[in-house]
């Protein structure tokens, strides 16, 4: 999630940015009808239950897709968008698929496009700074997936990545189905340098095995992941050893799924597909 895209953007704009990046500059504070404001400055909120028919599209009003192929991180799928990739499923769960095809003459960073998937942002329609940010989800298993739900910086337009800042909420790669990750990323810790931990889950389960529970709580100066409820890391300005801690402003909220690349490596003859990252809800509570 973390370097080139190359992008096609659908009623956007068209550029070559950071694959932790939208390809426009997001709004400083929340536009969308569904963002729920109150009076006090403190109090952001947003809730998506994913409600709706079965194979409709997600609120355009409250999330955007985002379009294009990943070469830095050699990521093997082409993102698109409409509903063949991201839709809901009529049981209050979004679902975004990832599949073996090349239905439209991608073409991605190592030639035609082996795959599709789907990416989906609030860039442009909600943002936070601080508060609990929570999704309920079940991730895909197999050899090259890698689902995740984290946050971008909204000044990534002016102050490009790393330094608009970077919070995964939750990682996972198909080769580890027993762990997810959280991680920070931010000027001299990016990449395989950001500073995280990972949780597993006890007994050998796997997270794709039933839905679970993902979670920050992030106030000025601290952010605390958990699992299920149970806080296993906490981060703050002295875990950066004198770098700078940009966790200080708006960030909105990013959902994708990835097939290979350099973390997870590329799918195998044991992955098969579609495959599915299921999400019962986003919401977000107590912010900026």
């Amino acid at each position: 999630m973390r370097t080139t895209l190359r992008t096609t953007v659908i009623g956007l704009l068209s550029a070559t940015a950071l694959a932790a990046t939208p390809w426009f500059t997001a709004p400083a504070t929340a536009t969308g009808p569904h963002t729920e404001k109150t009076t006090t400055a403190s109090a952001a909120t947003f809730t998506e239950n994913f409600d709706g028919p079965a194979g409709s599209a997600v609120d355009s009003s409250r999330w955007g897709y985002e379009t294009g192929d990943n070469v830095n991180n050699h990521e093997r799928q082409y993102y698109t968008d409409g509903t063949k990739n991201a839709a809901l499923d009529g049981q209050g769960n979004l679902v975004i698929t990832a599949r073996k095809e090349n239905p439209a003459d991608y073409n991605c960073w190592y030639g035609r496009c082996e795959y599709t998937s789907a990416r989906l942002s609030t860039a442009r329609t909600f943002t936070t700074a601080y508060g609990h940010v929570e999704t309920r989800l079940k991730v895909p298993r197999g050899q090259g997936m890698w689902p995740a739900f984290w946050m971008l910086g909204t000044d990534i337009g002016s102050a490009g990545w790393p330094d608009c800042g970077e919070i995964d909420v939750m990682e996972n790669v198909g080769f580890e189905p027993g762990t997810v990750h959280g991680t920070i990323h931010g000027p001299g810790y990016s990449g395989s340098g950001g500073i995280g931990a990972g949780y597993t889950l006890p007994g050998g389960a796997a997270f794709a095995d039933d839905f679970h529970t993902f979670a920050v709580d992030w106030s000025p100066n601290k952010i605390t992941w958990s699992v299920d409820g149970q806080v296993y890391q906490t981060r703050t300005p002295a875990d950066l050893g004198g770098k700078r801690w940009v966790f200080d402003h708006p960030f909105y909220l990013i959902l994708n799924l990835a097939v290979g690349g350099y973390w997870p490596g590329d799918p195998d003859g044991s992955t098969t597909f579609p495959q599915a990252l299921v999400v019962d809800y986003v919401k977000v509570t107590g912010g900026n």
